[in-house]
C-alpha cells in the first residue's frame, strides 16, 4: 500500500507544480499585454494632443482664394 500512497502523493505534487507553472505563464502573458496596452494608450494620447495643437495650414490656404474669386467675370452689359 505504501507504493500506491507514494504514487498518489507524487501525482498530487506534480499536479501542484504544473499548476504553478501554468499560473506563472498566464501571469507573464497578462503582464506583456498590459505593457502593450499602456504603450498604445500613451501613443494614442500623444497623437491626439499633436493633432489638437498642430495648426491647419490647408484651411488658411483655401481662405486666401475665396476672397480673390468674385463674380467679376461677367458684367451686366455682356449678357444678351
Amino acid at each position: 500500500m505504501s507504493k500506491i500512497d507514494e504514487l498518489i502523493a507524487t501525482t498530487k505534487l506534480n499536479d501542484l507544480i504544473n499548476k504553478k507553472e501554468e499560473e506563472k505563464a498566464s501571469k507573464t502573458v497578462l503582464w506583456i499585454l498590459a505593457v502593450i496596452g499602456a504603450v498604445a494608450a500613451v501613443a494614442a494620447i500623444a497623437y491626439a494632443v499633436y493633432c489638437f495643437f498642430t495648426p491647419d495650414y490647408l484651411e488658411d490656404f483655401e481662405d486666401d482664394f475665396d476672397d480673390d474669386f468674385d463674380d467679376d467675370f461677367f458684367n451686366d452689359e455682356d449678357q444678351v
